[in-house]
């Protein structure tokens, strides 16, 4: 059987909007959190209906949920339930020594653009991914395409949880390719068998506990 080839997706002028906002609401509720959804909701009315609509599913739900509430949550899902991990990476290579040699690669692509992360910033955090997608679409969009099954796996994860963050992986879902064939099988086979589980070889890159602190738009 011939195997398709993912390409990146073909970026369009209001991408990088999108995937600012997506970083955005995917980041720690902070006290910029209220900000964020207020230019989300402005950002919206730009964007193409299915990339939009979750958006605003979101923000109808945190601009009535107080931001203590919503950052409970948000520790209580993204730090605390392995099946809705934020960090990319994971999905391919779980706590192995490839996972750190693909943290690795992601802070030289980050870096052959001029970007620099602390020592205690994962590069492979999903905010942290979109906000660097959304300031070099260019260099970037292929890295959405590339975690593309750990991105569905991740989308259908927080479904299945009723997350409130849930819509705005049906945004970010919105803006890549429809999944193909071989995309629907990683999907599945990554469901059936989870990521490798080695747990060694990762060190100094290893997921704290909590999250740090943000590049602009990350995570916290």
């Amino acid at each position: 059987m011939r195997r398709k080839t993912t390409r990146p997706p073909r970026t369009k002028p209001w991408h990088p909007y999108a995937w600012q906002i997506q970083s955005l609401l995917l980041g720690y509720p902070d006290e910029r959190f209220e900000q964020h959804l207020a230019l989300a909701g402005r950002v919206a009315g730009a964007l193409p209906d299915p990339v939009a609509r979750p958006l605003l599913r979101f923000t109808a739900h945190a601009g009535r949920t107080a931001t203590a509430d919503l950052a409970t949550a948000y520790v209580e899902t993204f730090d605390h339930r392995k099946r809705c991990c934020p960090y990319l990476t994971y999905y391919a290579h779980g706590d192995t020594r490839k996972r750190g040699l693909a943290l690795l690669r992601l802070k030289q692509t980050y870096g052959a653009a001029g970007w620099r992360l602390g020592d205690d910033e994962l590069p492979d955090h999903l905010a942290v991914v979109l906000e660097f997608v959304a300031t070099e679409p260019g260099a970037g969009a292929g890295l959405l395409t590339e975690h593309r099954a750990g991105l569905e796996l991740l989308r259908l994860a927080l479904t299945d949880d009723g997350s409130p963050w849930a819509p705005v992986l049906d945004s970010v879902s919105a803006t890549l390719p429809a999944l193909a064939g071989d995309e629907r099988e990683a999907v599945l086979r990554l469901a059936a068998q989870g990521p490798p589980e080695e747990q060694v070889g990762l060190d100094p890159y290893a997921s704290p506990v909590f999250l740090p602190d943000p590049v602009v738009g990350g995570p916290r």
